[in-house]
């Protein structure tokens, strides 16, 4: 019977039941107290100027750092392993997606039968048939088929409609983790460059301080063997030397350390980042407020917090699935082909076969199994929210903290770069006083000793003021590059059921 031979009842009932198909059993979307709750402003910063996180690392001005970071983002190896997650994440949506269509395939067989005529029918044999003159003793035939056949499942509860809506958010949670993991990868790669050039500077502050300190024990000792200066005198010096001396060996080794972890990060091998780095590293410092926003920008600006919230909106729609797993599905089938005994007809569409079929199965017992599972939904629903608010908490607290330490430090350092100028001065003013011939030179090397060490102190205090800025931008989401999604994007706010 050809398609168009239904009973137009029947279609209009397929019609009706297709139309239906939009029911869900998801729960109503509710945001956390912790995010309805969300402070206007930061504690620890008022301001109302805007954020602007594509250009966040451009404050260090360092042209070396731009060439670190460029390399980091085309080779590193954690953001190639967090790309391949996407890759997998939107390949497991499309399968989930596949639910929403019907199935067709394609099919063509070819079967032979060969038996003898009384083997049928329990093996009685037939009368008039074998064994009596010219009638055949053997059955045989050969059939040729082709067809397609497609299902369907009608949706009418909304159970594929949710899985894939979830899948949705998977994607979109599997891509803020690419952008968490890059933010992540990013800091650690400033942070280990800061290092480095934190060591170098100690190392050439060190081996300067070494000089200095030598000729100081040289001249201590020729006061020594004079009369002039105690035995203890000389001993202080000379360990103060000696001290310094020790502490070189152990700044190279860091050194060397710190350049192998950037080489990592950088996707190399250790020792092969000289070319990148070159001989001279001099990132400026910068000392200006960071305009951190508004509290809520967080909400869409840390990719954790974006990913925390497509999760739980894809756990809330998992509930709705599971739940619709509790009532009835209706499928429909059917296979349209041809059938021939000869290959020649095979393809003669008069010999057309046609099979419709639809089929309701519900559950009735499976040992509370179904609604385990919507219990189980129901909890990962909870965890995800509880998790979702977490992330907020949290982003608003490193926020706050990151700002507060970044004033301490900038502070801090104010404090001892005037110290440095002071004892700037003061070495100058000893030079001034031994050229004259009214102090001595062994003032003139203390005072230098003492520059020596405010520097290697104000080069710590720089290196602090330029992580805890890190910081600031890492917990305002610093990474963070506007990007298009493999899916569509669809925040909380825009859900409808």
């Amino acid at each position: 019977m050809p398609i168009s031979a239904l009973r137009p009842a029947a279609l209009l009932v397929l019609a009706s039941l297709l139309s239906l198909a939009g029911c869900s059993f998801a729960p109503r979307v509710q945001a956390p107290e912790a995010v309805t709750a969300l402070p206007e402003a930061y504690a620890a910063l008022d301001t109302l100027a805007a954020y602007a996180p594509e250009t966040w690392w451009s404050a260090y001005n360092d042209p070396v750092l731009d060439a670190v970071l460029d390399s980091v983002r085309a080779s590193n190896l954690d953001l190639a392993e967090a790309v391949a997650r996407v890759e997998e994440v939107a390949a497991l949506y499309r399968i989930q997606r596949s639910g929403l269509f019907p199935t067709l395939e394609a099919s063509a067989n070819v079967s032979r039968q060969d038996q003898p005529i009384d083997a049928g029918f329990g093996g009685v044999p037939i009368p008039g048939l074998g064994g009596d003159g010219d009638a055949p003793d053997r059955f045989d035939f050969t059939q040729y088929t082709t067809g397609l056949a497609l299902a369907y499942e009608i949706d009418f509860w909304g159970r594929v409609r949710n899985d894939t809506k979830a899948a949705v958010r998977d994607v979109v949670a599997a891509e803020a983790d690419l952008r968490t993991a890059e933010l992540t990868v990013l800091a650690q790669s400033i942070t280990t460059y800061f290092d480095i050039v934190d060591l170098r500077t100690r190392i050439a502050l060190t081996v300067e301080t070494i000089d200095v300190l030598a000729e100081r024990v040289e001249r201590t000792q020729e006061r020594y063997d004079r009369g002039l200066v105690t035995s203890f005198e000389l001993y202080s010096v000379l360990q103060t030397f000696r001290n310094a001396q020790s502490g070189l060996p152990l700044l190279e080794g860091t050194l060397a350390n710190a350049e192998g972890r950037l080489a990592v990060l950088m996707g190399r091998y250790a020792g092969t980042i000289d070319a990148v780095l070159g001989d001279t590293l001099a990132p400026q410092l910068a000392l200006t407020p960071i305009p951190a926003g508004l509290p809520s920008e967080l909400l869409v600006q840390r990719p954790d917090v974006l990913a925390a919230l497509q999760r739980m909106e894809a756990a809330r729609l998992r509930v709705g699935a599971r739940r619709a797993e509790l009532f009835p599905r209706l499928t429909l089938s059917g296979s349209i082909g041809t059938q021939s005994n000869d290959v020649e007809n095979v393809l003669n569409f008069d010999r057309w076969v046609l099979s419709l079929a639809s089929g309701l199965a519900a559950p009735i017992f499976q040992g509370g199994r179904l609604r385990a599972n919507v219990s189980a939904a129901e909890a990962r629903y909870a965890q995800t929210a509880a998790a979702y608010a977490r992330a907020v908490l949290t982003a608003y607290q490193e926020v706050d903290g990151a700002l507060q330490v970044f004033e301490e430090g900038r502070q801090r350092y104010l404090f001892l770069d005037e110290q440095r100028a002071e004892a700037q001065a003061t070495a100058d003013l000893q030079a001034s006083r031994f050229e004259r011939g009214v102090g001595t030179y062994l003032d003139y090397l203390d005072a230098l000793s003492n520059l020596l060490t405010v520097e290697t102190t104000l080069v710590g205090a720089a290196r602090d003021v330029a992580l805890a800025r890190l910081d600031v931008h890492r917990a305002l989401g610093g990474g963070w590059t506007p990007t298009p999604p493999t899916t569509e994007v669809v925040l909380i706010s825009e859900t409808t059921d």
